[in-house]
């Protein structure tokens, strides 16, 4: 008895695991729109710039600090005559008073050490560069400025591209729905009309030919959400075997967005510090043909001696000095004129492109507002088609079964009503994109 009852135990836990749902991962518009920033290769890059205009203003900005140089040398000096001995210089017995009674009459040879070791330092602090250092570093931080809107017009970028791959998703998800029910319609349509008695044959056949239309159409349509589902899976970072579950419903309703005037944008301001950016190279290109003023000192130490190994022995003299420095360029053969003149047109055609970006995207942005209240207002009344539609279905589907009218008009009445939830389906996809339109734009 015991054995029959755990035999029945393990057959009820075995149909347990086989009626189980399989594990679907819940996604909603906010972890997809935070996956695909994490995996974003275009915003990883983003960041790197904003790192690297960093690292160049730090590099820039090093230029205004003083500059400590070190040098260290050691030399031999080779007597060609003689390899093996150092240089003698000889003073002849002529020289008279410049040596000792003692010595008077004789050859006296003088040895010059033939190994020299200087070691020294030297400090430059930069004083006055007329503009030469300001100006470049100002012009680094417009580029600065300008990788920081570059991050962030890359980013919404980003969310715009996730939004609209999570709404595509959720579309093939809802059309998928709609197209079993409708084809759930036409089996029901062709059981209730085979159940009335001997059916008409051209009714049959056609009801027939519905049912094959509309399985190679939800075929199709599972295709299509498949296929979205797989590239928001990759650029989530997501498995692409993992199953997904949308968690985010279409909006019933749209609230009013309350947009006002486009003053700034990312682009803008991109491209206002790229003005400002060349404007800058400009004056510090100018700037090179004017003087630089810097303090400076120096330091040295040498030590000579005839063997290498008493370098040391005997203290080496010592030297040092401090004083101003004037540096002042004479003549360049016009070179920093010229590249005054190539900064000053870069800043032209950027504030050219400037102007006309101001046109193209205000543009876009009162397009996607105006967009967004008209479909706003249209979607009411499509809804109201749609449900209008839906009893013109069921009433059309009672007469069929009842033999009061044609497959043929069915068949119109569910198409009808088909487009109509299709076409519901992309006005709500068409109000969140152009709402998120305006955030990539003006937010």
């Amino acid at each position: 008895m015991n054995k029959v009852k755990l035999i029945s135990l393990f057959a009820v836990m075995c149909a347990g695991v086989i009626v189980s749902p399989a594990y679907s991962l819940d996604l909603s518009l906010t972890d997809a729109i935070e996956r695909i920033t994490r995996e974003s290769h275009d915003l990883k890059k983003a960041n790197a710039n904003l790192d690297k205009a960093q690292a160049t203003l730090d590099a820039t900005n090093a230029n205004r600090w003083f500059k400590l140089d070190g040098s260290a040398s050691f030399m031999n000096m080779v007597n060609i005559e003689n390899l093996s001995e150092s240089k003698k210089i000889e003073l002849p017995p002529e020289m008279g008073g410049l040596i000792s009674e003692s010595l008077k009459d004789q050859s006296v040879a003088i040895e010059i050490p033939d190994n020299i070791f200087q070691a020294g330092l030297t400090l430059t602090q930069p004083i006055y560069t007329f503009g030469k250092i300001g100006n470049a570093v100002k012009s680094v931080k417009s580029a600065l400025k300008m990788a920081e809107s570059s991050q962030e017009m890359t980013r919404r970028a980003v969310r715009y591209a996730a939004a609209d791959l999570y709404w595509t998703a959720k579309m093939t998800d809802e059309i998928v729905r709609l197209s079993e029910k409708d084809l759930s319609n036409a089996r029901t349509a062709k059981n209730k009309l085979t159940s009335a008695g001997r059916a008409n044959r051209s009714n049959l056949l056609k009801i027939e030919s519905d049912i094959i239309s509309k399985q190679v159409n939800l075929a199709q349509v599972k295709f299509n959400r498949d296929t979205a589902h797989r590239m928001l899976k990759i650029m989530a970072g997501i498995d692409v075997n993992e199953s997904l579950t949308l968690t985010d419903d279409f909006p019933k309703t749209f609230a009013a967005l309350n947009a006002g005037e486009l003053k700034t944008t990312p682009e803008w301001e991109i491209l206002g510090e790229q003005v400002n950016m060349y404007e800058r190279l400009a004056r510090s290109q100018r700037a090179n043909a004017y003087p630089t003023l810097a303090a400076t000192a120096s330091y040295t130490y040498s030590s000579m001696a005839g063997d290498a190994g008493h370098l040391f022995d005997k203290k080496g003299s010592q030297s040092a000095y401090w004083g101003l420095a004037l540096q002042m360029p004479i003549f360049s053969g016009g070179l920093n004129r010229a590249n005054a003149t190539i900064e000053a047109m870069n800043a032209e055609a950027a504030r050219q492109e400037l102007a006309q970006s101001k046109k193209i995207t205000s543009e876009k942005y009162n397009t996607a507002v105006a967009q967004y209240d008209l479909l706003r207002e249209n979607l009411a009344s499509l809804e109201q088609a749609r449900d209008l539609a839906a009893k013109t279905y069921t009433l059309s589907q009672n007469r069929f079964a009842s033999g009061q009218t044609s497959a043929v008009e069915l068949a119109d009445v569910s198409a009808g009503l088909y487009q109509l939830d299709v076409s519901v389906l992309q006005m709500k996809y068409n109000l969140l994109m152009s709402a998120e339109t305006i955030k990539k734009l003006g937010e």
